[in-house]
């Protein structure tokens, strides 16, 4: 079976007696596919194969029988495993010195040229450069497939946040959540209020300098990530987790003084107060602008850890925080605490608080409409500690080896919860102890490929014992890269 992570649904031999793909050359866009897609399915075959791989004209493929080394992109309604809607389904086809790549739209075509990258990398027959022939029939699970990087406490820019979407690519992930705002600093410009950024992005845990994306750089972001199959979520985290907002304005606060720069990791001590006159118009300004400012559909609004207000209050806030994501065209996300409050139908609510075991209200608002992203602490956080006493991450909802992000599956998290209910799965990544992208990609690797698969892969087909061997085969590849990560002791490297 071919190493692949996350694996896919059908992984069949190549026609008998049909020769691979030599070398890829030239990738052949077919009708209707992306300009954009094409280049960047070139550029990283490029990289996968050594070797620099160009683009034909358009329409090409069906000027004679291609020649060695193409590789023709194809949209097909037909394509994928028998029966499968998702609108991320592929099948790839290896033989004959060529690659046909087919889906039923954009997302499967980029999951397809990752899968073949993957292929081109691992070496065709006699680990000569291209792939050995094979025929790959593929879907996702889950429609969510996510990354959380929390900015906020230790800031992130842009070069680090593109090798992220690089990393999520290669794994078939298809969201970059950012948690942009927290107590130590304001990481996302908004027009209409210039100094939140100007005055509350300075700080970082520990007294870093901090920083924060313009909205050009956002963009930029935005662009990257999209040519790669992928859609930035923005978090603006309310009401709780605003100090950097409270430090910038004091009529937030009912004393109407501003607070302090904070640069501890303490959590729960911040909030706003609908009541104040300077509440609402502040919501609409910074939920407007990001609207405005994100391509895709979706806008988290946090929810979590607010421990200072009580909870009619919080459920009216929650209600106006959603209520404004809807008036400009998006779709609320929160954290599992805004399950609590009377959620519109279609929201999604994010579980991550494994330390709760109270469900009923999950349960309640999943009979109401409510739609779920899970991503259990225990489970999904990849800041925790792999082991007692590594030097990166904390342990509060306890050790996570890499078997534990691998054997879990998201229809049991959550007693009572309907599967139908479930969405995706969403890894994260805290930040208060990590501070350089070697740290970040070192708490990812490889855990986040267990997560991706847990995320893809039918349980069925998953099982321990293939997956280590598979990352240790990805891990030949970091070690070639110069890509850092945690060397667990579960994996036979």
């Amino acid at each position: 079976m071919a190493p692949i992570i996350p694996l896919p649904a059908v992984v069949e031999p190549g026609p008998a007696g049909a020769p691979g793909l030599a070398r890829p050359t030239v990738v052949v866009p077919g009708p209707g596919v992306p300009a954009r897609l094409a280049q960047v399915a070139a550029e990283r075959l490029g990289r996968a194969a050594g070797a620099p791989v160009t683009v034909a004209d358009p329409g090409t493929h069906d000027a004679g029988e291609p020649d060695p080394g193409t590789v023709t992109l194809l949209l097909d309604d037909d394509a994928g495993p028998a029966g499968s809607a998702s609108l991320e389904r592929y099948s790839l086809t290896v033989a004959d010195g060529r690659a046909v790549a087919r889906a039923a739209d954009a997302r499967g075509l980029h999951h397809a040229i990752t899968t073949l990258c993957r292929l081109v990398e691992l070496g065709g027959e006699g680990g000569a450069p291209g792939a050995g022939p094979v025929v790959v029939h593929d879907a996702p699970r889950y429609a969510w497939r996510g990354l959380s990087v929390d900015v906020a406490r230790n800031f992130f820019g842009p070069t680090a946040l593109e090798r992220v979407v690089d990393l999520a690519a290669d794994l078939r992930l298809n969201v970059l959540h950012l948690h942009l705002t927290d107590d130590q600093g304001w990481r996302i410009e908004i027009p209409s209020r210039p100094e939140l950024t100007a005055r509350g992005s300075g700080t970082q845990v520990g007294g870093g300098p901090g920083g924060f994306l313009t909205v050009a750089q956002y963009e930029t972001l935005q662009d990257y990530a999209a040519a790669r199959g992928v859609v930035v979520v923005p978090e603006v985290d309310l009401p709780g987790h605003t100090n950097a907002a409270t430090h910038v304005y004091g009529d937030l606060r009912p004393d109407g003084v501003p607070t302090d720069a904070y640069r501890g990791i303490e959590v729960g001590f911040s909030g706003l107060s609908i009541d104040l006159p300077a509440t609402e118009p502040f919501l609409r300004d910074v939920l407007g602008d990001l609207a405005a400012m994100t391509r895709g559909e979706h806008l988290h609004v946090g929810g979590d850890e607010v421990h200072r207000m009580a909870a009619p209050e919080y459920a009216r806030f929650v209600e106006l925080a959603e209520r404004l994501v809807v008036e400009h065209g998006k779709t609320p996300v929160a954290w599992q605490e805004a399950a609590h409050a009377p959620l519109r139908p279609g929201t999604l609510v994010q579980f991550w608080d494994t330390n709760a075991t109270d469900h009923a209200a999950l349960v309640a608002a999943a009979e109401r409409g409510t739609r779920f992203l899970l991503s259990p602490a225990d489970r999904a956080y990849l800041d925790m500690k792999p082991v007692a006493g590594f030097p990166l991450g904390q342990e509060w909802a306890g050790l996570v080896e890499l078997r534990d992000a691998y054997d879990w599956d998201p229809a049991d998290v959550v007693a009572g919860l309907p599967p139908q209910s479930v969405v995706g799965v969403e890894a994260a990544v805290w930040t208060e102890r990590i501070q350089t992208l070697d740290e970040l990609l070192t708490m990812l690797l490889p855990r986040l490929l267990a997560v991706a698969e847990v995320a893809w892969t039918d349980p069925a087909r998953r099982d321990w014992e293939g997956f280590r061997a598979r990352v240790a085969r990805a891990g030949e590849r970091w070690r070639r890269d110069g890509v850092p990560y945690y060397a667990s002791p579960q994996v036979d490297w």
